[in-house]
Formats: C-alpha cells, sequence, structure tokens
C-alpha cells in the first residue's frame, strides 16, 4: 500500500495527490500536522515537511522528485513529453509555480489566511494579502499567455506542469482567491482539469474552520 502524509491545501501534496489518481494508484492519505514537528513524522522526513511518500518503504520527500519517480516507475499515462525540450519546458512551469508563483502568491495569501490560523501564528498580515492579490493577476496574465499559444500549459498534451498550476490554483479557490473571469482561456483550463476523475479527491477536502464556497465543487463553475 502506498501512502501519502499530506496537508489538505497543500498545493505541493496535492500535486502528489493528482499524479498518483491520473495514475489509478491506491494510496492511504494519513493528514500531517507538520509544523508540530511530530518525532516520528521527522524520522520520516528529517526536513519536517510534506508530502512524503512511503512506498517499498521508502519514504520520498519533495514533491517535483516524488512525482518523477511515480513517472518513472508507472510510465503510463505519460505525464511528461517524450522529447527532451519538452520536458525541459515541463519542469520549468513546474520550478515557477511551485517556486516563484508559491513566494508571490500561495504564500501571501493561503498561507495568511489559512496557515496562520491553523498553526496559531497570530492574524493576517495585510501587506503580504495585499502583495499577493497583486501578483496572483501578473500570474493569470502569463498563464493565459502560453494558453492562447498551447492546448495545455507546456503544449499539446497534458502535463504535470498542469497539475502544477493545478494544484496551486485549486488550493487558493478554496478560500476564494481566485478571479475566474479575468481570462476564459485560464478558466476553461481550469475546468477542463477540474473535471477529471484524478481532481475528485482534492474538491472532497474539508478543512476544519474553512467551509469551502459553493463555487468550489462546481464543475460548471
Amino acid at each position: 500500500m502506498i501512502r501519502l502524509y499530506h496537508v489538505p491545501l497543500s498545493p505541493f501534496c496535492r500535486k502528489v495527490r493528482l499524479c498518483l489518481a491520473e495514475k489509478k494508484l491506491e494510496v492511504e492519505l494519513v493528514e500531517e500536522r507538520y509544523w508540530e514537528q511530530d518525532a516520528d513524522f521527522l524520522r520520516r522526513n528529517p526536513a519536517g515537511k510534506v508530502p512524503v511518500l512511503r512506498i517499498d518503504d521508502m519514504h520520498l520527500s519533495e514533491s517535483a522528485p516524488i512525482c518523477e519517480y511515480l513517472e518513472e516507475r508507472y510510465p503510463n499515462p505519460p505525464l511528461m513529453p517524450k522529447d527532451i525540450e519538452g520536458r525541459y519546458e515541463v519542469r520549468r512551469l513546474v520550478a515557477w509555480f511551485d517556486d516563484k508563483f508559491h513566494h508571490e502568491v500561495t504564500s501571501k495569501l493561503l498561507y495568511e489566511r489559512v496557515n496562520r490560523k491553523l498553526m496559531k501564528t497570530g492574524y493576517p498580515v495585510a501587506a503580504n494579502v495585499k502583495a499577493g492579490s497583486k501578483a496572483i493577476k501578473y500570474h493569470l496574465d502569463y498563464m493565459a499567455w502560453l494558453l492562447d499559444r498551447r492546448r495545455w500549459l507546456a503544449g499539446d498534451a497534458m502535463t504535470l506542469a498542469d497539475f502544477a498550476a493545478a494544484a496551486h490554483l485549486s488550493a487558493l479557490d478554496y478560500i476564494s482567491d481566485v478571479d475566474w473571469n479575468r481570462h476564459d482561456v485560464v478558466k476553461d483550463w481550469y475546468a477542463k482539469i477540474k473535471s477529471r476523475p484524478s481532481f475528485r479527491s482534492l474538491l472532497a477536502d474539508q478543512v476544519s474552520g474553512f467551509p469551502p464556497p459553493a463555487h468550489y465543487t462546481d464543475l460548471d463553475f
């Protein structure tokens, strides 16, 4: 049995969950309050971060290498292009969302509005929320620019790049922080991913104290 130690609204965990589900791999989800620094969890990952994937008595950490490990071990359906240039572009965009988007948007909105309350570290910092709300517009514009030229973010096929972006945006959508009316092409792209069977478990997530908005599970939003 594959086991994933995760946090429901963590975009990094969501990316791994999408990859597992798309490849139709059975997984046991174990919610981990990593900020409590539990000794057992630290033995699984001394970095004290989620996700951690347990498979064949191995504990794998860091979402990007986890997803590429799953891609190499379970190549069907493929989530990486066959050509070297295509694989580069996927990795570039995964890094874009997991680094730039995360630091400029996710950490400023999701972490301020939700994580601070869960971790009991105080109230949201208004300046951070304001910065995140401004930055997400730039990122949605960049996604629209890509999608005006491609069927999916990295090319003609859905890849890990789309899952990385959808993982962050779905977590932000849970707290209604995405303006889906800014670009129809981005809204249509998200609707395509949101309607996939692999997305269902994400739409079923519930975070105590933070009920999802009515549109969150609506496939015709």
